[in-house]
């Protein structure tokens, strides 16, 4: 059976995972057993995706990045150049921690930009935007902005990436989509 995703020559896919239909996996990257990749993803150069992983729909990988074992990206999430995931609070070379992986979630839509680091543990919310650079050590709410170290709630972002700007009876609306949203007890939700 002909495979229905690319993989460049120089990946290595090991045997055991589950990679998606229309699919790029790029030069010198590495998908390791347990692994599942979903439909459409494009996993640039030089990222290893660990055992347990799971990718959804549309995720975007960018160069020199490794997913860990216990991270879970949902569909349309995009990871920007050189970011990093961790796995164990406390690692020590001496010190075997395989059975204490924290759980990290990426939720929908969610951007994380380059150089940040998402320390394990924490759940980064629907459509939020990581400025590159930055550290996150706790969960992240669907929509914020943050950035710095430690990253700081800054604001508000739409599901296109825009900065959302909110009147005084807490309406929004995206300069691009014309998508409308509301903030109310420091939550936003998209105004269907």
């Amino acid at each position: 059976m002909e495979k229905e995703y690319f993989a460049h020559e120089t990946a290595v896919i090991d045997e055991g995972c589950k990679i998606g239909k229309g699919t790029k996996i790029w030069h010198f990257s590495h998908v390791m057993t347990g692994s599942e990749i979903g439909e459409n993803c494009n996993i640039g150069q030089n990222v290893v995706i660990s055992p347990g992983v799971k990718l959804g729909r549309n995720v975007k990988v960018q160069n020199n990045v490794s997913i860990y074992t216990g991270v879970t990206c949902e569909d349309d999430v995009f990871l920007g150049p050189s970011m990093v995931f961790t796995n164990v609070i406390n690692p020590r070379s001496a010190i075997i921690r395989k059975d204490s992986y924290s759980v990290t979630i990426v939720e929908k839509g969610a951007s994380i930009g380059a150089n940040s680091t998402i320390v394990c543990g924490n759940k980064i919310g629907r459509f939020s935007f990581i400025g590159a650079g930055a550290v996150v050590t706790k969960d992240v709410k669907p929509y914020s902005l943050v950035i710095g170290n430690p990253a700081r709630h800054t604001g508000w972002m739409s599901e296109y990436g825009h900065k959302l700007k909110f009147d005084s009876d807490g309406f929004a609306e995206c300069p691009e989509s014309g998508e409308r949203y509301r903030i109310e007890n420091d939550k936003v939700s998209k105004i269907y």
